[in-house]
């Protein structure tokens, strides 16, 4: 058998976890680019994930820290949804995605890596990315690298 490499996926393994909400961090830090902030609106902000699932997988993240969907009020929820929309439409421009899976995982039993603090996924999808890799060689491709997805999307949501 030959091996698969993936070795972005060692610093995440055993990196340090953040002992602080990444979501309330990262906003609040100096660089966008660094931190991979494509938006910011006025009650969220939008970032790709930096362990994302397929290519220009991003979050619609409220600033407000609070782990529950009725934690939110109702500007903020809606302008959750616009940026959803927004976001899909910028990748459906510059991926030509097939689909998409949008979605919460609400607390740990729901699959929410980070639980505290609610985001909504964005994920493009494409017919045939679901195929063997994940499951004989427990390893994703991606075919582009985060920050190049970052330079790609960023100037579209001026």
């Amino acid at each position: 058998m030959k091996p698969l490499w993936a070795p972005w996926r060692l610093k995440y393994i055993l990196g340090a976890k953040e002992k602080e909400c990444i979501f309330c961090t990262k906003p609040n830090a100096n660089s966008d680019r660094e931190n991979l902030i494509l938006y910011r609106g006025k009650h969220n902000f939008v970032i790709l994930n930096l362990y994302p699932y397929n290519n220009g997988h991003l979050m619609v993240v409220p600033y407000r820290h609070t782990s529950g969907i009725q934690g939110i009020g109702p500007d903020e929820a809606a302008e959750m949804m616009s940026l959803v929309q927004k976001s899909v439409g910028i990748l459906r421009e510059k991926f030509t995605p097939h689909g998409f899976n949008i979605g919460m995982n609400l607390d740990a039993a729901a699959g929410a890596g980070i639980d505290e603090h609610i985001h909504m996924h964005v994920v493009p999808r494409w017919n045939g990315d679901t195929n063997f890799m994940p499951v004989i060689g427990d390893v994703k491709v991606m075919s582009e690298h985060v920050h190049a997805t970052f330079e790609r999307v960023r100037a579209q949501y001026a």
